[in-house]
């Protein structure tokens, strides 16, 4: 081989020197960008020249060639890579040896464009469902107004669990139709928020108890998007290096929900009695009698404003969003091609009409590109010309222990995070305690747990006690998830952050013991117990903030097949669902209990064990590579790469 021409490059000697077989020669081995596509038309042409024997229409010439030159060129064609596109051959443990020294930072990750669609659509979600905990204890009284506390306790339970409950019914089907070719991730995610804006808006206009529950299981039924969605960052962002930033953005963008919504929900609800000088009788726009349509559903105008964030999701997901799953890019997608036109001649956006293959020393907006999985990509793998045929692993096979083990933990976690979102809205809107009629009846405090009562706090008020998640959550997720997520590792970062969530749940139920400025009936107030909600709420995001993003690193890396990766997060969203449907209504129904017996501490140290459990269990996951199980024609090579062979 000269040494005028790069490593990977093989240039056949010829016996013949004439200039137009040294130019070839020249713009092979040269830095000349020239596409691969057309690098392999010219050498299957010239080996077809070369094994017939025929003339060369260049120059009238015949070439004839040995046996020998034949093997050589045909070397050349098998591995098709130019000097200078290659990509180097890097040592996959000091890649990621240099992967653990240097943070990846949030510019750096790739395909921007479409986390921000992903983030849009989930943050639609979380606002919708969020702002139902400033105002349910309320809107369910304005029900039955004769109901307990105890009752009311256990409903909002109920309606809270009815939308995980009918997730677990269906988040495995929309996983499986997710990764199906006449499904696909884009389908199921604009089905899922356009159910959730109808459920809502039916929610809103509900004049029952049993109404609103149906509304709740409709809107669950129709969503199993975040499942898919976490599909989909997994699909876009490839590398581990690149997970710690890339799966916080979904658990970031709820605490932007948790911010807004609850604070939406606050102001809106109830706006007639709230602003009675705008919405009331004799207002200017309320007329004689007030807005007649807010005095029958005071609580719909807020459900309307999610309904409204949620519409404006699906047209962006509509319009912007890119297809991920190999089962389903080839389907026409005309909602993408109208979002192009807008893009390119309204928001006067540069824009190709499709993907473009660009050379590695190329300039250009690394964006367009596909992530590389690690240094050996795939066209340096054995050229086969049987057409692609794509194997998806069976059901049956999915279940490995990791697997099991991963979703166990991912179960139990959901299960007391979720009733903690549950109970916490119950918990600030209960009656305190008031020793002029105390509840029950002739009860008075004393020991360590016998003492009972909520905060009762109003709707704006619960608003900015649950917004407080939301900013806790956002500014640790900013700043420090990232940081010591990257230094710990992630099953080592979700093991010891678990723990924090049993020193939480004991601590909650002792703030119906700190003093306030208020007197009872009226809702807690002054500096001292805002700070030690604020305190409590801190530990409580803290451990949140590392332990669900490290969850949904550890069940996207412990699927045994990427072909099944819309299915395991699916899996994954079901038995969340599942624990969160009977977390809520246990917990609804063991703190009315509490209630009762003048304990209000008794959930929340259930839930506390509970989290114990969680955390045991949390010791035997482990964190998977994405393809623990090789189906027919895959080799994993000495370096953890997996190529087909066949």
């Amino acid at each position: 081989m000269s040494a005028n021409h790069a490593p990977e490059t093989y240039v056949p000697r010829s016996p013949s020197t004439s200039s137009d077989d040294s130019d070839v020669a020249l713009s092979i081995g040269s830095s000349k960008k020239t596409s691969p596509s057309q690098s392999f038309e010219f050498t299957e042409q010239d080996l077809l020249i070369r094994e017939n024997n025929v003339p060369d229409s260049s120059n009238g010439r015949n070439l004839t060639y040995s046996g020998r030159d034949r093997h050589e060129r045909e070397l050349f064609i098998t591995t098709n890579v130019q000097a200078g596109t290659a990509l180097p051959q890097v040592d996959v443990t000091e890649q990621t040896e240099a992967t653990k020294e240097e943070p990846i930072s949030w510019r750096s990750l790739p395909r921007k464009d479409q986390l921000l669609i992903l983030t849009l659509s989930r943050l639609s979600e979380p606002l919708t469902q969020t702002s139902l905990g400033a105002y349910l204890f309320y809107q369910l009284q304005s029900f039955d107004p004769s109901a307990p506390d105890s009752t009311i306790s256990f409903q909002a339970g109920v309606v809270q669990a009815a939308f995980p409950a009918a997730q677990f019914l269906t988040a495995i089907l929309w996983g499986r139709f997710a990764d199906s070719e006449y499904g696909g991730r884009k389908r199921v995610i604009w089905i899922g928020l356009l159910g959730t804006m109808l459920s809502v808006i039916g929610f809103g206009f509900s004049h029952s108890f049993p109404v609103a529950v149906l509304f709740r299981c409709m809107g669950g039924i129709l969503n199993g998007n975040i499942g898919v969605m976490r599909t989909m960052i997994s699909e876009i962002i490839k590398e581990k290096k690149y997970q710690s930033r890339a799966f916080i953005i979904l658990p970031m963008t709820f605490n932007i929900g948790v911010i807004i919504g609850p604070i939406l929900g606050g102001i809106l609800a109830d706006p007639v009695g709230s602003y009675p000088g705008i919405f009331g009788p004799g207002s200017v726009i309320g007329g004689k009698n007030g807005v007649e349509w807010m005095r029958k559903w005071p609580y719909a105008l807020p459900n309307l404003m999610s309904a409204i964030f949620l519409l404006i999701s699906v047209c962006g997901v509509l319009l912007f969003l890119e297809e991920t799953s190999e089962m389903a890019k080839h389907r026409p997608d005309y909602g993408l091609r109208v979002g192009r036109w807008i893009r390119r001649h309204i928001l006067r956006q540069n824009i190709a009409d499709g993907y473009t293959v660009l050379a590695v020393d190329e300039p250009g907006d690394v964006e367009l590109q596909q992530t590389p999985v690690s240094a050996y990509p795939e066209t340096l793998g054995i050229v086969s010309d049987k057409p692609l045929i794509r194997r998806k692993l069976p059901f049956r096979r999915i279940w490995t222990p990791n697997l099991i083990m991963t979703l166990s933990s991912h179960g139990l976690l959901a299960m007391h995070v979720g009733t903690f979102n549950s109970l916490w809205f119950i918990y600030l809107s209960a009656p305190r305690y008031d020793p002029v009629h105390p509840h029950p009846k002739n009860f008075k405090p004393h020991g360590l747990i016998h003492f009972t009562g909520g905060l009762a706090l109003p709707p704006p008020r619960i608003g900015l006690a649950l917004a407080i998640l939301g900013f806790v959550g956002i500014t640790l997720q900013l700043f420090l998830y990232p940081k010591l997520s990257h230094r710990l590792g992630t099953a080592k970062s979700y093991r010891l952050f678990l723990l924090l969530f049993p020193i939480t749940y004991t601590l909650v139920p002792f703030l119906s013991t700190v003093p306030t400025w208020s007197k009872p009936p009226a809702g807690v107030s002054g500096i001292l117990i805002w700070l030690c909600i604020t305190v409590v709420l801190f530990l409580q995001v803290l451990a949140r903030t590392f332990a669900l993003p490290c969850a949904t690193i550890l069940i996207n890396n412990c699927c045994p097949h990427p072909s099944v990766l819309g299915t395991v997060h699916g899996l994954g969203q079901s038995v969340s669902s599942l624990t969160r449907t009977f977390g809520p209504i246990l917990g609804g129904y063991i703190f009315g209990r509490g209630l009762d017996i003048g304990v209000v501490g008794l959930a929340w140290w259930t839930l506390a064990c509970v989290a114990v459990v969680g955390s045991v269990a949390a010791r035997f996951v482990r964190d998977g590579d994405g393809h623990e199980i090789l189906l027919e024609g895959e080799v994993k090579g000495a370096d953890g790469v997996v190529r087909r062979v066949d």
